[in-house]
């Protein structure tokens, strides 16, 4: 019988990609603690960057949200993967610091991450409000649009 938070995952229909491999040298995940910190996780589904460019010149706010989702999706698949399959271990999301690639004078950062923030607080309810930063940057690996890391405590 699936766990309250893998069954709020089949509920809202969201399947998890692979827990993907670390690209250079570092680890996905480290728990320090209670602490479970997560890689920063690019817009990619299974190894395919999605969402390639920058916001405001090659995407808009709306395509953004949804890197930044996919972005969480890689989030959450990490961290079931570094708690054993055990979604039910998560105490709560602490923090989340977003980076999005984007045009110099592009200023929805904060929307482009909410992204990512909206399906925290989906998946884990009053557990997955949390800290944040959402930044903007000038580049990001593979050149996609964001990258998000996490940190979550766990039981």
């Amino acid at each position: 019988m699936p766990g309250k938070f893998e069954a709020r995952l089949a509920e809202l229909q969201l399947e998890l990609p692979q827990a993907a491999a670390p690209l250079a040298n570092y680890v996905p995940a480290a728990q320090a603690g209670g602490l479970i910190f997560i890689a920063g996780q690019i817009c990619q589904w299974n190894g395919e960057r999605r969402f390639v460019g920058k916001l405001g010149r090659d995407l808009d706010v709306a395509q953004g949200k949804e890197a930044a989702r996919l972005c969480g999706l890689n989030i959450l698949a990490q961290l079931r993967h570094a708690l054993g399959g055990d979604l039910d271990r998560v105490a709560r999301c602490v923090r989340l610091g977003g980076f999005v690639n984007a045009v110099p004078d592009f200023a929805d950062h904060p929307q482009v991450v909410n992204g990512c923030s909206d399906l925290m607080v989906e998946v884990f309810g009053e557990a997955g409000k949390h800290a944040r930063a959402a930044v903007g940057v000038g580049s990001l690996p593979g050149g996609v649009a964001v990258e998000v890391d996490a940190i979550f405590a766990a039981r």
